[in-house]
């Protein structure tokens, strides 16, 4: 059974920074697609990041490139997102997802089939 748990969640100030983890068991995270998903209230699930099985390639939507970073360690079976230039539109429940799309990766919820519970990122002064 694929299993993700987030951590690394957590307030802290505009222009913080903030490191997420995916943790992933029962399964070998390298051979899916990752992706890492973020939730307002009130708003619907929008894609931020997410990295491909096959080259380990990244895609990041617009607003969010240069400012985040996604990366996979396989020794540890964890993906993590690197979050920098915090601003409190970024405040929103961070979730990890996995899909079985091996060559490439797309921001779409419906492309992942097992998400983890996600963690809370507040941004404020």
């Amino acid at each position: 059974q694929l299993q993700l748990v987030e951590s690394g969640g957590g307030l802290v100030q505009p222009g913080g920074s903030l490191r997420l983890s995916c943790a992933a068991s029962g399964f070998t995270l390298e051979y899916y697609a990752i992706g890492w998903f973020r939730q307002a209230p009130g708003k619907e699930r929008e894609g931020v990041s997410c990295i491909s099985s096959r080259d380990g390639s990244s895609l990041y939507p617009k607003s969010m490139a240069g400012r985040f970073t996604i990366s996979r360690d396989s020794t540890k079976n964890t993906v993590y997102l690197q979050m920098n230039s915090l601003k409190p539109e970024d405040t929103a429940v961070y979730y990890c997802a996995a899909s079985p799309l091996i060559d490439f990766c797309v921001l779409s919820p419906s492309s992942f089939v097992s998400w983890g519970q996600g963690t809370q990122v507040t941004v404020s002064s």
